[in-house]
C-alpha cells in the first residue's frame, strides 16, 4: 500500500461514517415518558440523595465502577513525540476502544492541555470522582514519575502509567519463563538494558522485584553505558548507574545474559548477538523497527530465546496482555490503588498461562499445529481467549490479599463465569477469522471486480494480506477503478470474455462439458459458458488455478448459485447442501442455519444441517451446542414443523448422543439459560450457552438473521455454503465491503481447513 493511500485510508477511518473511534450509549430504557422520569427528574433525586449519604453508593448507582480515564497530554505520543493533547486525542480514543473490547471497561479520554506536572494533577484529581480508575497516558518522562507517583498517592482509585507498567508486566513474564527455560539463575544473569526512558526504568524495577540483582544489570542511554562517574543524571537514571569499566553498547553486551531493547531499531549487530553468553535471552520491543529484526536474531545465533514487540513474529511483548485485564480486576473488587502486589500476580498469572495448554481456537488463529510452552512459546497470545478469566481474578486476589480491595470477591466460580460473559462483548471473532488468514495465505477469486465496492474489498484483502485476489471481469473497467482508488501491486486480472483467455476456456470448456454431457449441456454451450465469470470462477477453483470463490454482490442469489451446484462437488458423504450465517451479537457469535438454501427441509435434512453446521462451529475452535428452534416447546404442538423437529432431535440423540443439541424450543427460551433451567431441567442444553439455532424452515432462518442485522446491527459473515467440497461462497445481493472482505477470510480458512483434510 502506498504512503498517500495508507494515509486517505487511516483518515476515513477515523472521520466515516461519524467522526472518532467511541460513543456513549445508553444502559437503561429511555422510550416512554415514564422511563425518563425515572432517567433524569424526578427519579433521579432518589439515587443522588443516596450518594450524598454515602459517596460509595455512585458505585452501586452510576456507571463509575466500570469506567476508567485514559489521560494524556500528548507530550510522548508512541513514534511521533510531543504532538500535544488534541493531536494525541485519536490515540486515547483508540487506547478506549481496547479497554472495551478486551475487558468491556467503558472509557472517557481525556486530553490535559499542560505540561506544568502541579497542573495536570490539580486537573486529574478534580476530575477523578467520575471514574473508578485512571490509566495515564504518553505523557514525558521524567514528569510522567512524578504525576503517577503523586496521583497514586492522593486518589483512592486505581491509577497506573501503562507507558511505564505495561511493557514491565509482559515483559517480566517472558522473562520468567525465558529464564526458566534456559534453566538459569534469576539472581545471577547478567542483563542489558538500552533505554532509559519511562518504559525502561519500570521494567528493570520489576526486574528487580522477580529476582534480578541491581549490580547485574546495565543500562544504556544514546550516550551509551550510564556509568556513576557520568554528571547530570536524572534520579530514576542515578538509580540504575554502574561502576564498571563499560562504556558502549557494544562493550555491555558481552556475556550478556539477556538483552532488552526499548531505544530505536537496528542498533544491535550481528557480531554484537555473538559475543553474548550461552543461550541469549534477546527482547528486542522497539517499534515499528526492532533493535535487530528477527529473522537476522534467529540465523546468528541458533540458542536465542527472542521476542518483539510485532505481531508477525513469535513472543509478541504486547501491553494490550496487560492493561485491560488489570484494570478489570482492580475495578472487580473496587481496589484503591494498582500496587507491586498486583503488578506481580499479572507478571504470575501471565507466565502461568504460557504453560497451560493452548486452546485449539488459538491454535487455529496461528495456523500452529500446537503451540506449547517453549522458546518460541514464552507468552501467551493476544488472542487466547482464557486471558479475560485467568487474569483478572490473579489482580483481584492479590489487591484483596494487600488490603486495597473494598469489595471482596466470595464465589470465585460465579466470578469467572461473569469474566467469560464479558468476552462476547466486541468482534474479536472478526479479528481471529482474518489473523488466521493471514496465516497462510491463499488465491481468492473476486467474480465480479469491476464493481467498485468489489474492487474495494480484494484491495483490503491484498494491502491487509488476508489473501492473493484474483480479478474476474472487465479488464479496462478494472484497471480505471484501480487507478481511481489507488490500487497498486502484482495482482492477477482476468477477462473471461476477451480472446486472451481463448486456452483456458476452451480447456475449461471441455472439462465441463466431460461432467455435464449426459445431462443435456453441448460443447458449444460450455464453450459459451466459459465466457461467464461465475462458471469461469469456479472453474478456476476446480482446476486448482485458484483457492477459493466468492461471488454474487451484483446478481440475485438463485441466478448464482446455479452454476456453482453445476461445477463444484458436494463434499464426502454430503447429499445436500445448506447454508449458515455467524451473526456476531452483543451476547456472542451466535450461528443461523439454513439461511438460504432449503426451503422446507425434511426430518433427515436437519440432522444434515446440523451435523454440517457443527463442523462450521469447529472451524472457528468453538464447541457447537445446538437448538432446534420452532414456536412451540418440547411436544407442545402437533404441528408437522414441531413433530420433524422432534423426529430429528430423536435421530440425533438415538445415533449421536455426544452431539449437544435439543429442541423443540422456542428461541426465548434457547437463548436464556434461567429460563430454560427453571422450566425444562432436562434438556441437554442446561448449563451450556447455545451458539447454534436450526430453523425449520428457509423463510424463519433468512427472516431471523436479516432482522438481527438490521434492527440490532449484528454484523453477519455469510451466508456460508456448507457442503461443498471446494472454497466457495455467494455473498446476498449488495454486500457491503466490509461483509466481503469477512467472506473472503472465511473462504481463506475454508481453504485452508479443506487443504488439511486432503493432505491427511
Amino acid at each position: 500500500m502506498s504512503d498517500s493511500r495508507k494515509r486517505h485510508e487511516a483518515l476515513l477511518y477515523h472521520a466515516k461514517p461519524k467522526p472518532g473511534k467511541i460513543e456513549v450509549i445508553p444502559t437503561k430504557k429511555y422510550a416512554t415518558q415514564h422511563d425518563l422520569a425515572l432517567a433524569y427528574s424526578p427519579g433521579v433525586a432518589e439515587p443522588c440523595l443516596e450518594i450524598a449519604k454515602d459517596k460509595n453508593n455512585a458505585y452501586k448507582y452510576t456507571s463509575k465502577g466500570n469506567l476508567v480515564a485514559v489521560i494524556s497530554n500528548g507530550t510522548a505520543v508512541l513514534g511521533l513525540g510531543d504532538i500535544g493533547p488534541e493531536a494525541s486525542k485519536p490515540v486515547m480514543e483508540g487506547k478506549g476502544l481496547l479497554f472495551k473490547i478486551f475487558a468491556d471497561i467503558d472509557v472517557f479520554d481525556i486530553e490535559v492541555d499542560t505540561t506544568d506536572v502541579d497542573k495536570f494533577i490539580d486537573t486529574v484529581k478534580a476530575i477523578a470522582p467520575t471514574f473508578g480508575g485512571i490509566n495515564l497516558e504518553d505523557i514525558k518522562a521524567p514528569e510522567a514519575f512524578e504525576i503517577e507517583r503523586r496521583l497514586k498517592e492522593e486518589l483512592d482509585i486505581p491509577v497506573m502509567h501503562d507507558d511505564q507498567h505495561g511493557t514491565a508486566i509482559i515483559s517480566a513474564a517472558a522473562l520468567k519463563n525465558a529464564i526458566d527455560i534456559t534453566e538459569k539463575d534469576i539472581s545471577k544473569v547478567s542483563i542489558v538494558v538500552n533505554g532509559a526512558g519511562a518504559a525502561a526504568i519500570s521494567c528493570t524495577r520489576l526486574y528487580l522485584k522477580l529476582g534480578v540483582k541491581r549490580e547485574n544489570v546495565v543500562m544504556c542511554d544514546s550516550k551509551g553505558v550510564i556509568r556513576k562517574d557520568r554528571g547530570n543524571l536524572t534520579s530514576q537514571k542515578a538509580e540504575f548507574a554502574t561502576d564498571k569499566d563499560l562504556n558502549t553498547l557494544d562493550d555491555a553486551m558481552v556475556n550478556a545474559d539477556v538483552f532488552i531493547g526499548l531505544s530505536m531499531g537496528n542498533v544491535v549487530s550481528p557480531e554484537m548477538l555473538l559475543t553474548m553468553a550461552k543461550d541469549p535471552i534477546v527482547f528486542a520491543m522497539a517499534n515499528p523497527v526492532a533493535e535487530i529484526e528477527y529473522d537476522l536474531a534467529v540465523a546468528t545465533r541458533k540458542d536465542i530465546i527472542m521476542a518483539t514487540g510485532r505481531s508477525d513474529h513469535p513472543n509478541q511483548v504486547n501491553n494490550v496482555l496487560g492493561f485491560p485485564f488489570i484494570f478489570r480486576g482492580a475495578l472487580d473488587v473496587r481496589a484503591t490503588k494498582i500496587n507491586e502486589e498486583m503488578k506481580m500476580a499479572a507478571v504470575h498469572a501471565l507466565a502461568d498461562l504460557a504453560k497451560q495448554t493452548v486452546p485449539e481456537q488459538v491454535n487455529l488463529v496461528y495456523d500452529e499445529v500446537s503451540l506449547a510452552y517453549g522458546r518460541d512459546y514464552i507468552i501467551p497470545k493476544p488472542f487466547d481467549p482464557r486471558l479475560i478469566y485467568e487474569i483478572p481474578p490473579a489482580i483481584a486476589k492479590a489487591a484483596m490479599d494487600s488490603g486495597v480491595a473494598l469489595e471482596p470477591i466470595e464465589n470465585w466460580e460465579k466470578y469467572r463465569e461473569q469474566l467469560m460473559e464479558r468476552s462476547g462483548s466486541g468482534s474479536k471473532e472478526i479479528r481471529l477469522l482474518h489473523n488466521r488468514a493471514k496465516s497462510n495465505k491463499k488465491r481468492i477469486v473476486f467474480a465480479e471486480a469491476d464493481h467498485l465496492d468489489v474492487l474495494k474489498a480484494a484491495q483490503r484483502v491484498f494491502e491487509e494480506k488476508i489473501g492473493v485476489p484474483i480479478l474476474l471481469g472487465r479488464k479496462d473497467v478494472i484497471l480505471e477503478l484501480m487507478e481511481e482508488i489507488g490500487f497498486s501491486g502484482d495482482v492477477t486480472i482476468i477477462d473471461p470474455k476477451t480472446d486472451e483467455e481463448t486456452e483456458r476456456k476452451e480447456r475449461f470448456a471441455e472439462t465441463y462439458w466431460k461432467t455435464r454431457r449426459r445431462k443435456g449441456r453441448t460443447l458449444t454451450e460450455a464453450n459459451k459458458l466459459m465466457r461467464e465469470r461465475n462458471y469461469f470462477a469456479a472453474m478456476l477453483v476446480n482446476e486448482g488455478e485458484a483457492d477459493a470463490l466468492i461471488t454474487g454482490y451484483s446478481r440475485p442469489y438463485p441466478t448464482v448459485v446455479k452454476p456453482i451446484l453445476e461445477l463444484i462437488e458436494k463434499d464426502k458423504g454430503i447429499t445436500k447442501i445448506a447454508a449458515s450465517n455467524l451473526m456476531l451479537t452483543k451476547q456472542g457469535p451466535l450461528f443461523l442455519a439454513d439461511t438460504t438454501i432449503n426451503e422446507n427441509p425434511s426430518a433427515k435434512d436437519l440432522v444434515k444441517i446440523a451435523q454440517m453446521t457443527a463442523n462450521f462451529v469447529k472451524m472457528f475452535g468453538m464447541k457447537p451446542n445446538m437448538a432446534m428452534v420452532s414456536f412451540s416447546n418440547f411436544g407442545s404442538s402437533n404441528s408437522e414443523t414441531s413433530k420433524k423437529i422432534r423426529e430429528s432431535i430423536s435421530y440425533l440423540h438415538r445415533n449421536f448422543p455426544e452431539t449437544v443439541v435439543d429442541g423443540e424450543l422456542q428461541a426465548d427460551f434457547a437463548l436464556n439459560p434461567e429460563l430454560l433451567a427453571k422450566e425444562f431441567p432436562f434438556s441437554k442444553l442446561n448449563g451450556k450457552k447455545v451458539n447454534v439455532l436450526i430453523f425449520p424452515n428457509l423463510e424463519s432462518a433468512n427472516i431471523t438473521y436479516k432482522l438481527l442485522k438490521e434492527v440490532n446491527k449484528a454484523e453477519s459473515i455469510g451466508p456460508v455454503i456448507l457442503g461443498l467440497s471446494k472454497p466457495v461462497h455467494i455473498l446476498q445481493l449488495g454486500a457491503s465491503v466490509d461483509e466481503m472482505v469477512n467472506m473472503a477470510a472465511l473462504a481463506a480458512v475454508d481453504a485452508q481447513e479443506k487443504e488439511k483434510k486432503n493432505n491427511k
